[in-house]
């Protein structure tokens, strides 16, 4: 089997979309990479008790992709072997009457994780530069001063939103969290594939949308405002991931390899040792306990 190689992933220089790749072929048949998978995501679940025991970072893990680009399989897939208590998923929709009362960023800033804990964002603030993007009337809904046409919703908006984004997750990086970007790279036909998929298996019906086919359309109006998002935005301290997405299996192994390859070099994350005073009386608190 391939190696994957971060370096082959990560995002360090502006990019054009349609020379990235959307097939991950590691040469090996699928359940050879997903008894890869299994075994990465158990030194990955062990790596997370330990950020947990440690509390002093916090993992932000962003995925965006188009519909069908695996994005729920994969949270169910990597992070199976996470203890419960130290993952939160968060799936963002169409804003809520109160969401829309707030910044656009609000409520992906309470549903931050806490330090000692991963956060899993399918779809993230992002979806703020891309379907807001797409359809700028989206933004009217947000009720902003200045804003009274989509006429208003120009370049100088969007430089403005982009320097926001930024700023934000430069704000959070600097206070222990750790940024994973990861662009679920899925090509047209692929995507038309699974869209036939939910049409064709009983089973699958309910994922399908008449919405689905209406912003498949817009393919092209989404791969503009995805590789803008990517160059703009894919910095040292919170970088975007390319992640061959037609291939389901090498997407998720991708993603959990970066993800503890990446985090096992954090070699300060480890777990507290006890206070002086408790360490010197372990063996009385061990008699104690075998007394009782």
């Amino acid at each position: 089997m391939k190696d994957i190689n971060i370096k082959d992933h990560i995002i360090t220089s502006k990019i054009e979309l349609s020379n990235l790749p959307t097939l991950l072929d590691l040469e090996e048949k699928d359940d050879e990479v997903k008894d890869k998978l299994k075994k990465v995501r158990k030194k990955l679940g062990k790596l997370q008790d330990t950020l947990y025991a440690h509390g002093k970072y916090s993992v932000l893990v962003c995925l965006q992709g188009m519909d069908t680009s695996g994005k729920d399989s994969l949270i169910r897939e990597v992070f199976k072997d996470f203890n419960a208590r130290g993952v939160e998923v968060m799936s963002f929709k169409v804003p809520t009457t109160l969401e829309l009362k707030h910044d656009y960023l609000w409520r992906h800033y309470i549903a931050l994780p806490a330090r000692g804990k991963f956060g899993v964002h399918n779809r993230t603030h992002y979806e703020n530069v891309l379907v807001t993007r797409v359809h700028p009337n989206y933004i009217l809904g947000e009720n902003l001063p200045n804003v009274n046409t989509v006429d208003d919703v120009n370049e100088a908006f969007w430089d403005k939103r982009f320097e926001q984004i930024n700023n934000f997750e430069k704000h959070l990086v600097e206070n222990g969290t750790i940024i994973f970007k990861f662009f679920m790279n899925l090509s047209k036909e692929e995507q038309k594939n699974r869209l036939l998929r939910r049409l064709d298996l009983k089973e699958k019906n309910w994922k399908f949308s008449a919405g689905d086919l209406k912003e498949r359309k817009l393919w092209d109006d989404y791969m503009f405002c995805y590789q803008d998002a990517i160059n703009r935005t894919s910095k040292a301290h919170a970088p975007w991931f390319n992640i061959p997405a037609d291939n389901k299996p090498a997407a998720r192994l991708a993603v959990a390899t970066i993800l503890y390859e990446t985090l096992k070099k954090y070699d300060d994350i480890q777990e507290p040792e006890l206070d002086a005073k408790t360490k010197a009386n372990i063996d009385l608190y061990r008699q104690q306990l075998n007394n009782e």
